[in-house]
C-alpha cells in the first residue's frame, strides 16, 4: 500500500526538480508538496487527515532573516492556528520527517526543539539549561564544499533496511554538541572529524559571534529516531542538494523513514516508549 505524504518547503532555496525526482521514483510513496504559509492551512486537523505522514522541509520562524512566509511577522513565534495544528498533530501521532535546514526552524519555539530534538543552533544561546556555541556548517550554500562521508548504521532497524552496511554520500553537515544523543535512537553516524577547522561559522550569528566562533567537538550522528507525543519522528542533518537527492542510498532511507513513521510498527515502537 502507497504512503501519502505531504511535504512542506519553503524559506530555503533547493533544487525544487531532483528534489521531487528523488519522491516520483519512490514507487510506493505518493507525494503532495505545499509551501509555507499555505502549509499552515493544510495541517489543519480536518486538512491533514488523508496524509500518512508530514516531511517538513521548510526554513521558518527565524527572526530578522528576511523571512516574510511563515506568518510570524518576523517575531520568530508561530501564529496560533499554527500551534494548534502541530500541537493536534503529535496528539494524532502522525508520523513526521524532517531534513536538513528544517532542524534550524522555530528557533524560539520549544515545540519545534522538541520535535526535532536536535542541537543545531543559530548562534549562541541557551540550551537545556546550557550556554553552547552557533552550530556550524560545511557544504550547502556555503565557502567550503560539501563533505564526502562514509555514514555507518547502527543497529538494527526499519528505516535502516538495505543500508545495513552503511552508505557513503557528499552533502552539507552541521557541527552541533552532542548532548541531545541521550533523548534519541541513533541511525547514521558519519566517519568524519566535526571540530571547528572543518567547518564555516553560523551564519546568522552576530557578527563578532562569527569573527571569535569556536565549537567543542562535535556529534557525529547525523540522524535519529524518537518519538514526540504520539508521534514517531525521523530527523536528518542531511539533503541539501543534488548530491544527495541523486544518491539511492539517500533515497532507500528517506523512502525507509517516510514508510516506517507511517506504520503501526511505528506506533507500536512510540506506545512502548510511552509505557
Amino acid at each position: 500500500m502507497s504512503v501519502n505524504l505531504l511535504i512542506v518547503s519553503k524559506g530555503h532555496a533547493f533544487s525544487h526538480d531532483s528534489f521531487l525526482t528523488m519522491f516520483a521514483e519512490m514507487s510506493d510513496v505518493v507525494t503532495t508538496l505545499v509551501e509555507q504559509p499555505a502549509a499552515q492551512v493544510i495541517l489543519q486537523p480536518e486538512n491533514v487527515a488523508p496524509y500518512d505522514a508530514v516531511l517538513f522541509y521548510d526554513m521558518s520562524g527565524i527572526p530578522d532573516a528576511g523571512l516574510v512566509h511563515d506568518g510570524a511577522n518576523n517575531t520568530g513565534q508561530p501564529p496560533s492556528v499554527y500551534v494548534d495544528a502541530i500541537e493536534k498533530l503529535l496528539d494524532a501521532g502522525k508520523g513526521l520527517v524532517l531534513l536538513n535546514h528544517a532542524t534550524f526552524s522555530w528557533p524560539l519555539w520549544p515545540l519545534w526543539r522538541e520535535i526535532t530534538q536536535s542541537s543545531a543552533m543559530l548562534r549562541a544561546g541557551e540550551l537545556d539549561g546550557k550556554q553552547v556555541p552557533g552550530s556550524g556548517y560545511r557544504g550547502g550554500h556555503g565557502p567550503l564544499p560539501n563533505a564526502s562521508v562514509k555514514l555507518i548504521s547502527q543497529g538494527d532497524h526499519p528505516v535502516l533496511a538495505g543500508l545495513e552496511t552503511g552508505f557513503e554520500i557528499a552533502d552539507e553537515l552541521y557541527l552541533k554538541t552532542p548532548h541531545f544523543e541521550s533523548a534519541v535512537t541513533p541511525l547514521l553516524r558519519a566517519d568524519y572529524d566535526f571540530s571547528t577547522a572543518n567547518f564555516t561559522p553560523p551564519p546568522l550569528a552576530p557578527e563578532e559571534e562569527q569573527q571569535n566562533w569556536q565549537h567543542p567537538q562535535g556529534s557525529d550522528l547525523i540522524a535519529w529516531a524518537h518519538s514526540c507525543r504520539r508521534s514517531p519522528v525521523v530527523v536528518t542533518d542531511l539533503g541539501d542538494g543534488p548530491s544527495a537527492f541523486e544518491n539511492p542510498d539517500f533515497s532507500r532511507f528517506i523512502e525507509n523513514a517516510v514508510t516506517w513513521v507511517s506504520s503501526e510498527h511505528a506506533q507500536r515502537w512510540v506506545e512502548s516508549k510511552a509505557g
